[in-house]
């Protein structure tokens, strides 16, 4: 499998987990690492990208509302033994897609850590230190390639709640926060939103917008919205219940997902298809809400409980009444879901051990079909398909050999694999929306990767990652079709000829309605 290209110096044996180590010839940790032979490479990830001067100058910067005195208070502070793992060994830089992107020491996993230890320790923040902060994707990548098992994901968590709370952003940061997290995570609100921008792309408003100029003149969070709002069909409600295919083997209930519910309908009629064709009893428990994934990324901590709450609830009612497991298919949610123990850890009640209860209940839909095995029978699908990895399945729950295992026994269908496939696409939930400049240096990077595998179609897990690269590759003039994993399976069990699947994955619903820019 390809990978990222190596550092180039062999890294130091990890220190032991005590305390840090120095580096051999270390310099602040505010001092950039010094680049490869040559003008404008980054030490891991080749040419600096583009946007690297507006990223490491001034993109994210509050400017104004910095916390007096300590950087953070009392309420759950980020861990100073979980911070002290960090042995400075540099195993994950080239990991880490922000500091790919830059080379810059203090955009990567360890120079956060330290930025974390300084605030720790008393230091204050300045506008910089939260703009690096800012700046990270929260994919998880260097969880997975730390030698040291530091738990970067509850450092940079914990870090964020603080941050949201204590600093105040300019109020063009603050409006476009409030839109965002204010819509999204709200089923409801997504759906009279989906009738909105039917009408729009029905109109094809978006062309004559485009024509007219009006679309370069919008801020760059707005043209990202517009830019990477997927093509929308008609969205057919799922039953409570769809029984087994044959002979029962498991009872399910589904997380529908608001943006998966409401832009990519289609993925979760997939999802159900697929698990009664495998012998399941699909439940979709009605009045289902948001998991709380974006508002948790985001480090809006209380918005995040109550969303979780609010879940366990419904899901424990279907898993009472005979429910096995809690299936979940964009990678975000389920990996989300599966923290609930330690969101809820402090919350009054039995409210820990619920979510402990729930959490282990959790399967993503291609780990659940890979333990119990293949039931249905599969038609050919000759297609050669790219497997982009979505960070918060792969690095956040650790499944990669499912997916390519469900893929790979489909008669006639090539598997390749792009190089890179650590990076990030520069989705992340919300980044795309909050930081488009270095979202779509990621997004490109990730595109061509895929291109160069000379696939016919891309295969991913998760709803933004769908939209991120189908984007990014319709900005290069190679759109490409693009599916969930569960839409392969699915187009196999029931026998859908390759050219037709690869139309639909094309220019169905859910595919990209960014306007091509490249040749």
């Amino acid at each position: 499998m390809p990978t990222a290209t190596p550092d180039p110096a062999p890294r130091p044996d990890p220190a032991p987990r005590s305390g840090p180590a120095p580096r051999s010839g270390d310099t602040s940790a505010s001092d950039p690492v010094p680049p490869r032979p040559g003008v404008g490479v980054t030490p891991y990830g080749g040419p600096v990208a583009g946007g690297a001067g507006r990223a490491t100058v001034g993109l994210g910067m509050p400017g104004v509302g910095l916390p007096e005195g300590p950087v953070f208070d009392a309420l759950r502070p980020p861990d100073a033994a979980l911070a002290g793992d960090c042995v400075h060994c540099g195993f994950c830089l080239p990991t880490c897609p922000t500091y790919v992107l830059w080379g810059q020491e203090m955009d990567s996993p360890r120079g956060r850590i330290d930025l974390v230890k300084a605030g720790l320790q008393g230091d204050a923040f300045d506008a910089s230190s939260v703009r690096h902060l800012d700046q990270c994707l929260g994919c998880m990548a260097c969880v997975t390639a730390c030698p040291s098992g530091v738990q970067y994901d509850k450092l940079i968590g914990a870090t964020r709640a603080q941050l949201e709370r204590r600093v105040r952003r300019p109020r063009s940061a603050r409006l476009l926060r409030a839109a965002v997290y204010g819509l999204f995570p709200y089923p409801r609100r997504l759906r009279a939103l989906r009738v909105l921008l039917r009408a729009y792309q029905g109109a094809r408003l978006g062309r004559l917008l485009a024509r007219t100029g009006v679309l370069r003149r919008l801020p760059a969070p707005l043209r990202a919205m517009e830019e990477l709002a997927p093509r929308l069909g008609p969205a057919a409600p799922l039953p409570a219940r769809t029984p087994a295919t044959g002979r029962r083997r498991r009872t399910v209930a589904l997380l529908t997902g608001c943006v998966q519910g409401a832009f990519f309908p289609d993925v979760n009629a997939a999802t159900v298809r697929v698990l009664a064709a495998e012998g399941c009893d699909v439940v979709v428990p009605r009045g289902q809400g948001c998991c709380g994934a974006l508002s948790a990324h985001a480090g809006r901590e209380d918005e995040a409980t109550g969303f979780a709450r609010t879940l366990i609830e419904t899901f424990e009612t279907a898993l009472a009444d005979g429910a096995d497991d809690l299936v979940v298919n964009a990678a975000g949610c389920g990996s989300h879901l599966k923290e609930y123990a330690h969101l809820l850890r402090d919350e009054p009640g039995d409210w820990a051990a619920r979510a402990a209860a729930l959490a282990a209940r959790v399967r993503d839909v291609t780990e659940l079909l890979a333990e119990i095995g293949p039931l249905a029978p599969r038609h050919p699908l000759p297609i050669t398909v790219a497997y982009q990895d979505a960070c918060h399945l792969a690095h956040a729950q650790g499944v990669r050999a499912q997916p390519r295992t469900l893929l790979a026994a489909v008669p006639g269908l090539t598997l390749r694999e792009p190089a890179e496939p650590e990076l990030c696409c520069g989705s992340a939930g919300t980044y795309n929306l909050l930081h488009p400049e270095p979202a779509a240096e990621l997004g490109a990077r990730k595109a061509a990767a895929v291109l160069a595998t000379g696939a016919r179609a891309m295969v991913t897990a998760n709803p933004g990652c769908w939209m991120q690269v189908g984007t990014a590759l319709a900005r290069m003039g190679r759109r490409l079709p693009v599916a969930h994993t569960v839409q392969v399976l699915d187009a196999s069990i029931r026998g859908v000829p390759a050219e037709r699947f690869l139309a639909v994955a094309l220019d169905g619903p859910g595919t990209t309605t960014a306007r091509t820019t490249g040749p």
